[in-house]
């Protein structure tokens, strides 16, 4: 019994030790397209927006955008990409910023270093402030079960 309670907070701190460490990855994608200097004329081919939740927890949306630009070798790029601005419709003419080495990896958003900064240094933050409630969880836990035996109280 007592295992259960190390095993599920282990388990959150896996899951959310992954989305901090794709959070940071991203970042760092954005950042380095952003960084490299090269822009191309990309055009957004599609709109879409996903939704998840519901029933009795809050409904989120995301707005997603597939974008298509040819680098400065000829390469064509198709690229998809979350969060983008409202105001990019079908059709519409945006900058890419990309790698010479990866393109696939592009962002269309405008270069906003410090908005990035702050939103990956938030979640990193939450992230780390959720890790260690599991582990204040978890060392609680060991002092009940070690003061009471193994027995439940």
């Amino acid at each position: 019994m007592e295992a259960v309670f190390y095993a599920v907070p282990l388990v959150m701190i896996a899951f959310v030790a992954f989305a901090a460490v794709r959070l940071f990855g991203r970042s760092r994608q954005i950042s380095s397209a952003w960084n490299s200097g090269l822009t191309a004329e990309g055009r957004c081919l599609r709109s879409y927006t996903t939704t998840s939740g519901g029933g009795n927890t809050s409904v989120s949306t995301t707005l997603h955008h597939v974008y298509e630009f040819t680098t400065r070798d000829g390469h064509t790029v198709r690229f998809e990409e979350a969060n983008g601005p409202a105001t990019v419709l079908e059709g519409d003419h945006v900058t890419v910023h990309y790698l010479a080495d990866r393109p696939e990896r592009a962002t269309a958003h405008a270069p906003a270093r410090g908005k990035l900064a702050a939103g990956t240094g938030c979640m990193l933050v939450f992230f780390g402030v959720f890790i260690a409630l599991c582990v204040a969880f978890m060392f609680v836990t060991h002092v009940i079960f070690a003061e009471s035996d193994g027995l439940m109280p």
